[in-house]
């Protein structure tokens, strides 16, 4: 599977050459500000798997965690295209709407946090903060997390 994607100017490009880990949509504090939106789509991938064609620069945003994420984007545009979270080691988080066919989320986490005037329809994938890993992301990404933080 191989998924490709892009900023607006179409000066930055991209390619997941690998199928993507997992799909979230956060509805935090720290997701809406520093979207200005009501939550951000995240595709979990391998750094490995990511090719990247064009300039991009970077910025150090923080987390609920406090260990805080680097944000990149477009440096032509300004386009956020992906970030990599301090705490996640070998993965990187694209920005599922910069997808040339965008993922469905698998998971809403922080919904404590969310607009009230968002209604989620599937509520068996909300979660009202962080979820468990090891029982809501795919057994398959599971394996294949454990295969690399073993290598």
């Amino acid at each position: 599977m191989i998924l490709i994607g892009k900023c607006a100017c179409g000066s930055v490009n991209y390619k997941i050459k690998d199928k993507p880990l997992f799909t979230q949509a956060c509805h935090c504090n720290n997701c809406k500000i520093s979207t200005g939106s009501s939550f951000v789509i995240h595709t979990m991938i391998f750094e490995d798997d990511f090719e990247l064609n064009g300039n991009v620069e970077s910025t150090l945003l923080p987390t609920g965690s406090g260990k805080g994420y680097r944000a990149y984007f477009c440096n032509n545009c300004g386009v956020y295209l992906y970030c990599k979270y301090n705490i996640a080691k070998s993965r990187i988080a694209i920005r599922t709407a910069t997808l040339d066919k965008p993922l469905t989320p698998q998971a809403h986490i922080f919904v404590k946090d969310k607009d009230p005037w968002i209604e989620i329809i599937n509520k068996d994938i909300c979660h009202e903060a962080m979820y468990d890993r090891e029982t809501t992301w795919p057994k398959e990404s599971l394996r294949r997390l454990s295969e690399k933080e073993n290598n």
